[in-house]
């Protein structure tokens, strides 16, 4: 007999823990076919055209009948989304009690705005692509002479900044000024070039003025040496940054968390226990910021329940319904995911996706929603808009203040991003075959379930925001990517 799991009771599938063959017993039922692990079989008989379930939800519908013990997939599910959404505000009360307050603490650096970093770094940004690799030069001279005195000096490149117009133009300097601010950056170099739209006294003055002490720019066509300047500049910020690192509780934290690659055990290993610990920091007063507004398509109903208030509510319906707009005004079909990797793992429409990833957001109310390229201003859950890209979302994250992310994966992934970033495999085969991506194993929540490996991600988030590396810190994978959305002049 092959091991599955029902997540929820009236759940119409049932979703493999192992690969099983043709005449395997699942859940009570007999196999017709060979199933691979993360993928679901039918618990019963579905008629064409009817819901099937999954979560407790409506994963899409039969686009034929669907026969008991039937691998579930592609073939015989097609996804129910279209148009925008009419959505009804009706809060509810949380269905789980709270737990009593966390009494774990890290070692973090108290910034005198009261915000806590968990690294001190040296942060050098362009202000637009012609700069980039001078940046980095800049970032390699200036780090090499400065090891032991800060945390690190990392540029964060990108090809934008010119040739950019409105709203595309203003997400770019809003992402770079938000970056600016950020805790666990002790001190900014910016670093223009002259000539381009994103100026860098217009950069500058897209930061608050309290943060500009902590701040230096230079201007390359102005600079003899421009390399030379920013090094020394480099060196200035890092004299008035080195501060000890002090004890804070949870409530100091800001967590983002995000999922990618993901498979058929995501939505039932690590996004729950991510989720988990969104509720621990949000009940210790902490902040816990979540995004990837297409990938609630199908869910969000759900979420908006979980509003604090009506304006809470009124916000989130406009940036799901903003999101579902810009698919539409782009002649593509909103339910244009999971990706090719996603149907791979097990995944096999947005619904199922969308029901999957919001589990990171745990059970807390949704205390605010920001826009893109925003800084968190609240504590609790905060709804943040950006799309589901990896890379966007998570510099997205980081912009709005996130200090450590929480990046769940079922399919592994390198990449990095400006702050820790803790790789959370879905499934333990991940994690032994990969284990220089990982950072922890949620699989082991299948054999000794959620408790324990509570515990022990939140011991392992505690260790690297006190300043253990993480899998793509020892990588030296640190990317940032900007969200494109306007016209190339």
């Amino acid at each position: 007999m092959a091991k599955a799991l029902t997540i929820a009771p009236g759940d119409s599938v049932a979703t493999l823990l192992e690969d099983a063959q043709a005449g395997d017993t699942v859940a009570g039922v007999v196999l017709r076919s060979a199933v691979p692990r993360g993928h679901k079989v039918a618990l019963a008989g579905i008629p064409a055209q009817a819901p099937v379930v999954k979560y407790g939800f409506p994963i899409g519908h039969a686009r034929r009948a669907i026969a008991s013990g039937e691998h579930v997939h592609s073939d015989n599910l097609a996804t129910a989304l279209a148009g925008t959404g009419h959505y009804s505000y009706a809060p509810k009360a949380p269905t789980t009690a709270p737990s009593p307050a966390s009494t774990a603490t890290f070692e973090g650096y108290v910034r005198a705005d009261g915000r806590v970093g968990t690294r001190n770094e040296i942060w050098v940004l362009p202000t637009v692509g012609c700069v980039a690799r001078t940046a980095e030069r800049i970032a390699k001279q200036a780090g090499a002479q400065l090891v032991g005195q800060i945390d690190g000096v990392h540029a964060f490149t990108h090809p934008h900044g010119c040739s950019q117009l409105g709203q595309d133009l203003d997400g770019v300097r809003a992402i770079l000024a938000s970056l600016a601010c950020h805790p666990n950056a002790g001190g900014v170099l910016l670093v223009g070039l002259g000539c381009e739209e994103n100026q860098v006294l217009e950069l500058l003055a897209a930061i608050p003025p309290e943060r500009h002490a902590a701040i230096r720019y230079l201007t390359a066509q102005f600079s003899t040496d421009e390399v030379e300047e920013g090094v020394a500049l480099v060196a200035e910020l890092a004299a008035q940054a080195t501060v000890p690192r002090q004890t804070v509780g949870l409530d100091r934290l800001v967590l983002g968390v995000k999922c990618g690659g993901s498979d058929g055990l995501s939505g039932l290993t690590a996004n729950p226990l991510v989720g988990r610990i969104s509720d621990r920091v949000g009940e210790a007063g902490g902040r816990v910021v979540f995004t990837e507004i297409p990938e609630m398509f199908g869910a969000e109903q759900m979420l908006m329940d979980r509003a604090a208030d009506a304006p809470v509510f009124d916000a989130m319906v406009g940036v799901i319904n903003g999101f579902r707009q810009y698919f539409i005004d782009h002649g593509e079909p909103i339910s244009e995911n999971p990706s090719p990797g996603n149907v791979a793992g097990g995944i096999t429409t947005l619904e199922e996706k969308s029901l999957g990833a919001v589990q990171k957001a745990g059970t807390g109310r949704i205390t605010d929603v920001i826009g893109y390229g925003a800084r968190v201003r609240s504590d609790g859950l905060t709804l943040l808009e950006a799309p589901g890209n990896d890379a966007v979302s998570s510099t997205a994250l980081a912009a709005a203040g996130a200090t450590v992310i929480l990046f769940t994966t079922g399919r592994g992934t390198p990449l990095g991003f400006p702050v820790p970033t803790v790789k959370i495999a879905s499934n333990s085969d991940l994690a032994a075959r990969k284990p220089g991506w990982i950072d922890f194993d949620a699989g082991q929540v299948l054999t000794g379930g959620f408790e324990g490996a509570e515990a022990a991600l939140l011991a392992r988030i505690c260790g690297i925001a006190s300043g253990a590396a993480t899998a793509a810190e020892t990588n030296d994978e640190r990317e940032i990517a900007i969200w494109k959305r306007g016209v190339t002049l």
